[in-house]
């Protein structure tokens, strides 16, 4: 790569970056929060969920923006969202602008997300080249994920919670400064294409209505009409916007896309990693804190470590294996290592929490599985996609991952509720989890299968 290819990059990781650490960082800032606000918990935990439903609800919005207005534009514009919203939510005098705030954070990490990627895919064209700077970026994704809990545990015992969003300001600040002068020049929309905003609205609506309704299953004897009314809107919704996928000459999104098998698959899988990893970052702060009784400080910094080896392996460890491995079989090396830390987690809770088990856990999960799974779906997702399709491709696979982790995490609250264990966190969750990373797993291996079975098929035919 030359300088200017590699400043580039750079750029558009530490957006990534930013978006990623976001989602982590405030799971230890929540008991701070609900103390200053006098709010309960539940309330509390709704600053997590509305920036995971906008994120997830908008993003493909931003990947079809950042296709057609221009992928320097939309980086900029989310960029500049992203930052104003930390700013607001970091001085918010009550929780209702700090909740209006994490949504809005929500919707600019949805524009700047596809802008980030597809700018990475546009700079770099060769195939070999190309896939190291993707995992390049992705680490960055899941380096910040996992330096999310140790940051924000530090933060809110040793400052407070409102630089958790602060912190955000400065960093993007020079990254929006030094993206205006290196990014390449947007390019203009072709002017036959339209926005398809019904479906866009459809989209985000039905999004919307199908994640409460799963975050809400709790209280169903309390209001069985009200969440049984938001799954059957969800229903319809999104069965209005199938239909109008199939109909319209210019969709939000082109259904040909999806006869892309490595992109369904790596949504798929996506999906469950949002699941796992989210899932994860709840119940082990959880764990160490009300399980283990360690402060957020302590457990902060005994996840230090962990975003140190996310970083060593996406520097050493993954560009070796992705010329020893396919992209499918370096997936199922990372969800074997997802299945290996939560079994780890599991037996954990039934030998009293030996300290050394929990951190061994969270290294294969937080420190290994993670890195590798993020880097190795992220290049499935865009296998064999068109350019002018990069940004709904890059989209989608993000909206899987964080439709993932806000319906992943409902289902393990959920799920979890009826443990006796006595523990925060019972083996109902995690178990709940392990199901996630062997569909996962079953997943990859079927594409690993196919794509071999493909492959000779292909042989004999050439032999024929």
């Amino acid at each position: 790569m030359n300088n200017k290819k590699q400043i580039i990059l750079l750029l558009a990781s530490v957006g990534t970056f930013v978006e990623a650490l976001d989602i982590a960082i405030i799971n230890l800032t929540i008991p701070a929060i609900q103390q200053q606000f006098n709010m309960s918990y539940d309330t509390v935990q709704w600053l997590q969920t509305l920036y995971v439903l906008f994120f997830g609800g908008f993003l493909i919005i931003g990947g079809k923006l950042s296709d057609q207005i221009g992928k320097k534009t939309m980086f900029i514009s989310g960029g500049l969202l992203f930052l104003l919203t930390s700013l607001s939510a970091g001085l918010a005098p009550d929780f209702t602008i700090l909740a209006i705030s994490r949504a809005l954070q929500g919707l600019g990490a949805a524009l700047l997300m596809p802008a980030s990627l597809s700018i990475v895919t546009q700079t770099f064209t060769e195939p070999q080249e190309r896939s190291r700077a993707i995992g390049i970026f992705s680490s960055f994704a899941a380096i910040g994920s996992g330096s999310g809990l140790s940051v924000g545990g530090l933060i809110s015992t040793y400052w407070s919670w409102h630089w958790v969003f602060l912190i955000n300001v400065p960093i993007l600040a020079i990254t929006l400064f030094f993206a205006l002068r290196y990014f390449p020049k947007a390019t203009a929309a072709p002017q036959h294409r339209g926005n398809d905003i019904p479906s866009a609205v459809l989209l985000i609506l039905g999004l919307l209505f199908l994640t409460f309704g799963i975050h809400d299953m709790a209280h169903f004897n309390e209001r069985p009409y009200l969440i049984t009314g938001c799954f059957l809107a969800s229903f319809l919704l999104i069965s209005l916007l199938i239909k109008r996928l199939l109909t319209l000459d210019d969709p939000l999104i082109a259904p040909g896309i999806f006869r892309n098998r490595s992109l369904v698959i790596s949504n798929l899988a996506f999906f469950m990693l949002g699941a796992i990893f989210i899932g994860f970052l709840f119940l082990i702060s959880l764990m160490l804190q009300n399980d283990m009784g360690y402060s957020a400080a302590t457990s902060g910094l005994m996840l230090v470590p962990f975003s140190i080896l996310s970083a060593m392996i996406a520097k050493f460890a993954i560009p070796t294996l992705s010329r020893l491995l396919r992209p499918a079989k370096l997936g199922i090396l990372g969800m074997l290592c997802m299945f290996s830390g939560l079994a780890l987690l599991l037996a954990s809770v039934y030998l009293d929490h030996p300290l050394v088990l929990v951190l061994s856990g969270a290294a294969c999960i937080s420190g290994i599985g993670m890195t590798i799974c993020f880097t190795s779906l992220s290049v499935l997702g865009v296998k064999n996609v068109p350019q002018e399709h990069y940004g709904v491709a890059a989209s989608l696979t993000s909206t899987s991952y964080f439709l993932g982790a806000g319906i992943g995490l409902s289902l393990v609250s959920f799920l979890g509720q009826p443990d006796v264990s006595g523990f925060a966190v019972g083996p109902t969750s995690l178990v709940v989890l392990i199901g996630y990373s062997l569909f996962g797993l079953t997943l990859l291996a079927y594409l690993t299968y196919a794509d071999k079975r493909k492959l000779t098929k292909s042989l004999k035919t050439v032999e024929a």
